[in-house]
């Protein structure tokens, strides 16, 4: 499993970076880790989700920024405790960011940590990954490539 802090000099404000196959293996053991996809609504329509019935789970779905404007979400930390609380988590329990590429996860990690929680987690490459040299998404990287389960 890789959970490791990125950079030659840590100053990191959430517990670390995880690759989204060591993210899967904890959810699928950890009955009180989570998953909190922080893409836009427009996202998770048009681009789809993770999928975690299989391991007895539901994606929390919470926007960091909102869209068409993208200005961040002054809701984003409270309505994402609340949905954690009632899904059984506490602020041990493991917690990780999901976003397109891993770049809005890391201050959506951030923020959760600030609040108290002391096992949040930037999921690199995110749902999609970044780009190929194509300009093509989910090719590199990220929950789709890996085959991860998502639906559209």
């Amino acid at each position: 499993m890789v959970f490791r802090r990125t950079g030659k000099v840590c100053n990191l404000s959430y517990a670390g970076d995880v690759t989204v196959n060591a993210c899967w293996e904890v959810l699928e053991e950890d009955q009180s880790s989570q998953l909190v996809d922080v893409r836009t609504n427009v996202e998770w329509v048009f681009v789809g989700v993770p999928v975690l019935h299989s391991i007895q789970k539901e994606v929390v779905l919470a926007e960091w920024q909102q869209y068409p404007q993208m200005q961040v979400n002054a809701d984003f930390t409270e309505s994402v405790i609340r949905e954690l609380e009632q899904r059984g988590a506490n602020k041990k329990s493991p917690v990780f960011m999901l976003c397109r590429s891993g770049v809005r996860s890391m201050a959506a990690a951030s923020a959760l940590t600030n609040a108290g929680f002391e096992k949040v987690y930037n999921v690199l490459a995110g749902f999609e990954g970044d780009t190929d040299a194509n300009g093509h998404r989910s090719t590199t990287g990220g929950w789709k490539f890996e085959g991860l389960p998502w639906r559209q």
